[in-house]
C-alpha cells in the first residue's frame, strides 16, 4: 500500500518537558517526531483508543513495512 504523507502538528510545551522529550527520543535512538508518535500510539493501545489507519484504493501489500499506524484527524 502507497505511503500517505504525515500531517503536522504544531504545539506549546513547557521547556523542561520538551528537553525531556529530546532526552527521551536520544535513548531511544528516535527524533523527537516520532518520538512524540511513538508516545501518542502507545498511550492510545494502553487506554484502547482506536488509531484508524488511513485508506487507499490502490492494491495492499502484506509485507511488514504496510503495518504502519498512521494518526488521522476526525
Amino acid at each position: 500500500m502507497a505511503q500517505l504523507k504525515s500531517t503536522n502538528l504544531n504545539l506549546r510545551i513547557a521547556p523542561e518537558v520538551r528537553e525531556a522529550l529530546r532526552k527521551a527520543a536520544e535513548l531511544d535512538h528516535r527524533s523527537i517526531s516520532n518520538m512524540v508518535e511513538y508516545l501518542i500510539v502507545q498511550h492510545c493501545q494502553r487506554n484502547e483508543i482506536p488509531i484508524n489507519k488511513q485508506k487507499n484504493d490502490t492494491k495492499q501489500d502484506d509485507s511488514p513495512s504496510s503495518a504502519n499506524i498512521s494518526l488521522v484527524p476526525e
